[in-house]
């Protein structure tokens, strides 16, 4: 792999990690749009008892092709860069300018949706039918999960382990957001917050523990569920891409741009609630969020035409 692949990796983790920043919005829409998302899980799921036994070996090398390592890297280097260049100037956009930020990434996530249902393989009628299906089952599921509230926090390691699985299974799915998994369950301010006292050198044997069993459930969950993702693509590519085009669908619903704020005593905003409304008048805030939206769709399209003259895009099935 060459350092010019290996930028463009970095690149695009530097969007995966900007993008997992904003509420409803998940790193594995962009992965799914930038056309690495089969090369990511196939890459996560190979973490296995083969790969220990080639590290127990000394066969450091094959381990590193086994995983795909030097991807992994150039993504993972993006991912953590993007969270922290990106962490600061994001807040600053959703807390002062919400509704156009929202339309933005509105925008961006409906012409990716209609790229991604393009990826679908269609042979005749019926399967076309059933894409459509699938598609909308997924878009429901996503809606039911962005609609939900806070399910309250439970005491323990085993929830806290629990909760690492879910939410890093969330955050490779399109559409649904892991961070906003991690609020629902309870978790997200603890999380975060021992995350923050560790930064700053402020650690308590507890929060170390918490933090250990939380990132153990993390890898658990990333491997398994990436085995599954790796599977379905394989075997059933067109459904699989439909279900996933589906949640991303139906995540518009948490980034839809005009919304009621329910909870102005909250600060922060990934802990705040709100209800997506129409606007009651055309007034220069829709226009704008109109036009920012649009214009997304038109970038997504207009990239996408520009990637596909200059390069072939990366096959979104893998090998079981």
């Amino acid at each position: 792999m060459s350092l010019k692949k290996d930028l463009r990796y970095v690149a695009c983790g530097l969007l995966m990690g900007s993008a997992d920043i904003v509420p409803g919005v998940s790193g594995g829409t962009v992965a799914l749009i930038l056309g690495i998302y089969a090369r990511l899980v196939g890459a996560i799921s190979r973490f296995d008892a083969r790969l220990v036994g080639l590290i127990v070996r000394g066969k450091f090398r094959e381990a590193a092709l086994q995983v795909d390592l030097r991807f992994l890297i150039a993504l993972g280097l993006g991912i953590m860069t993007g969270i922290a260049i990106f962490a600061t100037v994001m807040s600053h956009f959703l807390e002062h300018y919400l509704s156009y930020t929202m339309a933005a990434f509105f925008g961006l996530i409906l012409g990716s949706s209609w790229l991604v249902a393009s990826m679908v393989r269609r042979e005749n009628v019926w399967s076309y039918f059933g894409a459509v299906v699938i598609g909308i089952v997924g878009a429901l599921i996503a809606l039911a999960i962005v609609t939900q509230h806070g399910l309250g926090s439970q005491p323990g390691n085993i929830y806290t382990f629990q909760c690492g699985a879910i939410a890093i299974c969330a955050m490779i799915l399109p559409g649904i957001s892991g961070a906003y998994i991690l609020v629902l369950l309870g978790k997200y301010s603890e999380i975060t917050g021992i995350i923050k006292d560790v930064v700053h050198l402020d650690i308590t044997s507890e929060g170390l523990v918490t933090l250990g069993v939380f990132a153990l459930g993390c890898g658990v969950g990333l491997v398994l569920f990436s085995k599954v993702l790796r599977w379905l693509l394989a075997r059933w590519n067109a459904e699989t891409i439909s279900l996933l085009c589906g949640f991303m669908i139906g995540s518009l619903y948490r980034i839809w741009p005009f919304q009621r704020d329910l909870t102005p005593e909250v600060e922060k905003i990934q802990f705040k609630r709100f209800q997506p409304i129409w606007p009651s008048e055309i007034n220069s805030e829709v226009v704008i969020c109109l036009a920012i939206a649009i214009s997304a769709v038109v970038v997504v399209l207009v990239i996408n035409r520009f990637a596909q003259r200059k390069n072939q895009p990366e096959s979104q099935t893998v090998s079981y």
